[in-house]
């Protein structure tokens, strides 16, 4: 089966991490936005532009068999449009508000996410459907993606903008941070020097492939050795030149890394 992933940039990549290695036999194709990135910051008209676009690519030009919406922010204002569109399985993404919910009904849930997730009407209905005791908090984090860009995912810049983003929350009444963003998930080695242990870090990625393999009939393996082939592309340009596979990969790598940490 011929799976497209898309995002506005490399976040999707921690999506495309776990699905190549549980969904070893299916082929990708991982479409990543670069002319248009950050989403989070732009206005609703323009992201859904950019989404008709990548779609048009993707299921009309590359024949993809089903499409992964790995980006929260185009999940969150332009996947019910596509679905109106186009006749193919489309999963999107959504934070893991009732995951996160679900292990510990009692203590406070910080959901982080870009901008117009956190103003976006899905995310408020998401949350009025599984939050009933008024749990979920809701915190924008732009620049995190900013620093994802461009690979700085470690650094005392980084710290000091989480270190800040973290100072108003009274830890102790929280058990998780939902990653609202699939850039985020590269930041969980800082996000888990800075937090307590009682704090979790909490991701949708796992079940966004599960989905997909349920709505595709495909089924998930143990993860091994093998990976599933796959062709990059930026903003319908192939990816072809040595570094910018290698940008990839180390980003595919570091994301595998982040994926057991908690």
């Amino acid at each position: 089966m011929r799976i497209a992933l898309f995002d506005s940039g490399y976040g999707g990549l921690t999506v495309l991490s776990h699905a190549r290695r549980v969904l070893p036999s299916e082929e990708f194709i991982f479409y990543a936005d670069r002319d248009h990135v950050p989403y989070g910051t732009k206005s609703v008209p323009a992201v859904r532009g950019f989404v008709r676009t990548a779609f048009r690519f993707l299921i009309e030009q590359q024949r993809a068999d089903a499409v992964v919406v790995a980006c929260n922010t185009a999940t969150s204002v332009a996947v019910d449009e596509m679905r109106r569109l186009y006749d193919v399985p489309i999963i999107g993404m959504e934070p893991a508000v009732k995951k996160a919910l679900t292990r510990d009904a009692d203590h406070r849930v910080l959901v982080t996410a870009t901008p117009i997730t956190v103003h976006g009407e899905k995310l408020k209905r998401l949350i009025s459907s599984c939050d009933p005791n008024g749990l979920v908090d809701l915190l924008a984090l732009p620049q995190l993606v900013e620093f994802a860009e461009r690979q700085e995912f470690v650094s005392s810049a980084v710290e000091a903008y989480l270190r800040d983003a973290f100072a108003p929350y009274r830890f102790a009444d929280y058990s998780a941070i939902v990653l609202g963003c699939t850039h985020f998930n590269y930041f969980k080695d800082t996000m888990r020097q800075l937090l307590p242990q009682n704090v979790r870090l909490v991701d949708g990625n796992e079940g966004t492939v599960e989905e997909l393999a349920r709505r595709t009939g495909l089924r998930t393996q143990p993860i091994g050795a093998q990976t599933a082939h796959c062709t990059f592309f930026e903003s319908g340009r192939p990816v072809v030149r040595a570094e910018e596979l290698a940008h990839m990969e180390a980003d595919l790598a570091r994301a595998a890394r982040m994926e057991e940490i908690v």
